[in-house]
């Protein structure tokens, strides 16, 4: 039974989740279903959702255990099934411009419209843009940042995001997280942005740091994670929501958050059309 809740090592010297928590806490589908648009509430546009990604995968614990991780599958790929659905299509970032990583270990491998989503974007995700070779969203409808551990070993420190964000914000452009997505947002007020926090006074869904702190008893995680991601996000102004996992999103102005994998499919269902409605309603 311990080793069912340990931690799996791999031959690299990372570490999995446990079998206990994989069967527990991913499948092998999603429940996507697809939503239907009719012609006045679809986007026909030409501009794409920013969709911006890890390209790190090795996230070390307050134990020196390394967790292997990236952007949680599901949580990048679900909410792009929905958006795809309204009309959009998608331009990948990533900070380094290195190749996005995925934990996949939570891959879905059984839902055909995922893999057929991630197959058609596979090019793009292995070689995508350099977040600060983007210096405006002129061309862009949304902004999309993935959840998943990963996100959180670069992306909070990026000024080229910070910049980014801090010119959705001042414009209302829809931008979407979940998860551990919202530590993301602390880029914004990262050293060599010059700025404040972007997102003081608003409130969000993310993963709760009590669960991230439970996790490594099961195995999920191989240790204590390093920092803390909603209490970071809390002493710059941010208020979270929910107190537990449950599949929540909400939308406070342009900020529309989910709080963990269970909320992916929802927050698709959620954002898609608010997406379309903002750009159909500023003719992007």
């Amino acid at each position: 039974m311990v080793g069912w809740c340990t931690s799996q090592a791999t031959a690299d010297g990372v570490f999995d989740p446990s079998s206990f928590t994989l069967m527990m806490g991913t499948s092998k589908t999603t429940k996507y279903k697809k939503q239907a648009y009719d012609d006045a509430h679809k986007y026909t546009g030409s501009k794409p959702i920013l969709v911006v990604c890890t390209d790190e995968s090795r996230m070390p614990m307050k134990n020196e255990k390394v967790f292997s991780t990236g952007n949680h599958p599901v949580e990048m790929l679900v909410p792009m099934l929905h958006f795809r659905d309204a009309g959009f299509t998608f331009d990948i970032a990533t900070a380094t411009g290195g190749a996005v990583k995925l934990e996949m270990w939570a891959y879905p491998t059984k839902d055909e419209n995922v893999k057929k989503l991630h197959e058609g974007i596979k090019s793009m995700m292995e070689s995508p843009k350099k977040l600060s070779g983007i210096t405006s969203l002129d061309d862009y409808a949304a902004v999309f940042i993935p959840g998943g551990h990963g996100c959180m070993i670069n992306l909070p420190k990026s000024a080229a995001l910070g910049n980014l964000l801090h010119i959705a914000h001042e414009r209302g452009l829809p931008t979407v997280t979940l998860c551990h997505g919202p530590s993301a947002l602390l880029s914004t007020c990262a050293e060599g942005t010059g700025k404040e926090f972007a997102y003081a006074g608003y409130k969000s869904m993310c993963f709760t740091d009590k669960t991230d702190a439970f996790t490594p008893k099961v195995g999920y995680l191989p240790g204590p994670m390093p920092w803390k991601c909603q209490e970071s996000i809390e002493k710059v102004g941010v208020k979270v929501l929910n107190t537990s996992e449950t599949g929540a999103v909400h939308q406070d102005r342009e900020l529309i958050t989910g709080d963990s994998p269970t909320a992916a499919n929802n927050l698709g269902v959620f954002a898609a059309p608010i997406l379309a409605k903002y750009a159909i309603d500023n003719s992007l």
